[in-house]
């Protein structure tokens, strides 16, 4: 996740101050892992100094006073060229699930306990993932399918590499 990518998108619908981008920035993509409001200021910090956010005068508030941030159109630019730009489709090759069935193997270990552990965390993960789709929330539940998507792929990988463990113990043994 990109945190300065998801604060300018944020500011290309309005201007805003911190605190408010740090609420909108929890609410849709936090999911469990807050943003910290000191991330959330030297970010915009960051922008500014880069050309791509514009930091107004300081207004009075409920608070302390708050700064109102504007995207600029250096910002917006990369808010669009972001936003086309796709996603890597290639997965990773060297994942730590897949490092550790390997160091498992060449450490002389069972790695049968540590896919059997890996599972169950992921299982535990699914039931957690599918809990919260009952939320109603279309964001929920979206972000739950996409983390589900992942998890149920992980799983069909773990059984795979269960059926050939014998087989790339050999192979890693040489």
């Amino acid at each position: 996740m990109s945190v300065p990518m998801a604060l300018l998108g944020l500011l290309d619908r309005e201007p805003s101050h911190g605190y408010d981008l740090k609420h909108d920035y929890d609410a849709y993509f936090a999911r469990g892992r807050p943003l910290p409001f000191g991330q959330v200021y030297a970010t915009l910090a960051r922008l500014a100094r880069d050309g791509k956010a514009i930091v107004g005068e300081a207004e009075p508030g409920a608070g302390p006073d708050r700064k109102r941030y504007t995207i600029t159109e250096t910002g917006k630019s990369e808010v669009e060229a972001w936003l086309a730009e796709p996603i890597p489709a290639e997965p990773y090759l060297q994942t730590d699930l897949f490092v550790k069935v390997v160091l498992s193997l060449m450490l002389g270990r069972r790695a049968e306990e540590y896919l059997d552990a890996q599972r169950a965390a992921h299982l535990r993960r699914m039931r957690e993932l599918t809990e919260l789709k009952q939320r109603d929330s279309l964001v929920d539940t979206l972000l739950a399918d996409h983390g589900l998507f992942h998890l149920e792929a992980d799983l069909r990988w773990i059984d795979l590499t269960e059926a050939r463990l014998a087989a790339l113990a050999e192979e890693v043994a040489s």
